[in-house]
Formats: C-alpha cells, sequence, structure tokens
C-alpha cells in the first residue's frame, strides 16, 4: 500500500513539476514576445521619427525653387549692388487684386534688392504669377518665376546668400529670395512671402535672403488668397486662386 501511494505521489509530483515548467516557459516566451515587440514598437518609432525629419528637411529644401543648376552665379546680367543705393525702398503691388505695400531694404541685402529692384523696373514681374502655395509647417507665397513652373529665372543667377535670420525665424510678412537647397549662388527672379510666423531650417548654404517686409495688405493676402489653400488640396503645391502679380513699382 506504502508503494503504491508513493508511486502516486511520485507521478504526481512529476506532473506538478511538469506543469511548473510549462509556465516558465510559457512566462519566458511571453517575457520574449514582449522584448520584441518592443523592439519593433521602438524601431517602428526610430523610422517614423526619421521620415518625419527626412520630410522636413526635404520640405524646407524643396520649398525655395530651382532656378539654375549651377553652383556659381553667372557673370552676365547680374545687376550692380550700387544699384540698390544702400537704402530703403518703398514699393505697392496688385497680387490676385490685393493691394500689398512692402519696403525692401538695401542696406542689407543690395545684391538682392538691386536685383529685385532692376527686375521691378524693367517690367519683368507684370504678369506673372505666383506658382506655389505652402500651408504646413512652413508658411509661404513663392512667386517670381515665368514659366510658373518654379524652374525659371531671369536669365541669370548671383548670390551668396545675403541678410538671412541667424535664428531661421522668418516672422510674417517677410519678403525672402528662393534659392536651390544648398545652392546659395542660385537666386534670380523668384521670391517668397511668409504669410504666417515660419522657422525655416538653414542648410549648407546657410538661410534664405530677406530683401525686405510686408507693410500693408497681408491680412487680405491671407483672407482672399492663401486661406483657400492649394489646388491640389495638399500642404504644398499651386494656389487654388490664381495669384497673377497685376503691377508692381518702387520708389
Amino acid at each position: 500500500m506504502a508503494t503504491k501511494n508513493n508511486v502516486r505521489e511520485q507521478r504526481e509530483a512529476r506532473a506538478r513539476l511538469r506543469a511548473y515548467e510549462q509556465r516558465q516557459q510559457n512566462h519566458h516566451r511571453m517575457i520574449s514576445r514582449r522584448q520584441r515587440d518592443n523592439l519593433v514598437i521602438a524601431a517602428v518609432t526610430v523610422v517614423a521619427v526619421l521620415i518625419a525629419i527626412g520630410s522636413q528637411v526635404a520640405f524646407t529644401l524643396t520649398t525655395q525653387a530651382t532656378q539654375a543648376s549651377s553652383s556659381t552665379p553667372s557673370a552676365t546680367g547680374v545687376p550692380d549692388k550700387a544699384l540698390a543705393e544702400n537704402r530703403q525702398w518703398t514699393g505697392s503691388m496688385s497680387l490676385a487684386g490685393v493691394p500689398l505695400g512692402f519696403t525692401l531694404n538695401g542696406a542689407a541685402a543690395p545684391q538682392a534688392v538691386a536685383s529685385t529692384v532692376s527686375l521691378i523696373n524693367k517690367g519683368f514681374y507684370n504678369g506673372i504669377t505666383c506658382h506655389r502655395l505652402t500651408t504646413e509647417g512652413i508658411f509661404v507665397l513663392q512667386c517670381g518665376d515665368p514659366q510658373g513652373t518654379g524652374a525659371g529665372g531671369p536669365g541669370y543667377t548671383y548670390g551668396p546668400v545675403e541678410n538671412a535670420p541667424v535664428n531661421n525665424v522668418y516672422p510674417a510678412g517677410t519678403i525672402a529670395m528662393a534659392r536651390q537647397g544648398g545652392n546659395g549662388n542660385s537666386m534670380g527672379s523668384q521670391f517668397f512671402i511668409v504669410y504666417k510666423d515660419s522657422t525655416i531650417p538653414s542648410d549648407v548654404a546657410g538661410g534664405y535672403t530677406v530683401i525686405g517686409n510686408i507693410t500693408s495688405g497681408l491680412p487680405q493676402l491671407i483672407s482672399d488668397v492663401t486661406s483657400r489653400g492649394t489646388s491640389s488640396q495638399s500642404g504644398d503645391g499651386a494656389p487654388v486662386i490664381n495669384t497673377l502679380i497685376q503691377s508692381i513699382s518702387v520708389k
């Protein structure tokens, strides 16, 4: 009788041991699964962050249109920076029927202002549309391309970057020159109007040349043009409103 009891007890003990070992294996598998899941989540998070950062960098660089493929400015046709006269210019513009007042700072950005004033006085900008609007992260309306594609210019390029903000912040109303990403010598006729405070990170060429500011009409430009968004309903594209530069002058 005692022997039978011992056998039964040994069997029960072995069964309890197997059950315990099974529970331990299940526990270890669960821990391993959680660790793998955590690693996957962490990896996905890192990838998402990298994608977001990469998208922001790409978006920042392509906010400024490609106007030339050369990394050096063209020598022919670039107006003499002395034309900026080391002074502030006062201007007016009709953009999509919105009257805008603006100033250009010839002392702070003499080469860019000399070029812009020269193009304005030649009537270069009359009848040109603003081909690009960004509405996410960076808030700019980009104008000045005679082709309307982002690849056009006045037939010359210049640089380097002048008068870029050291903190990369471009307040609402800022007027700055567009350029290729990473190429400070690719400025031409394209400029952008910042309609809402924007942080635009510098690249290897620096920031973006600030030539002046909108002094009147910005609220109407926002309500009539930029608030309507893009024709593609994306955060970066052609404005849904035809933004023709009907007239522009400086004195």
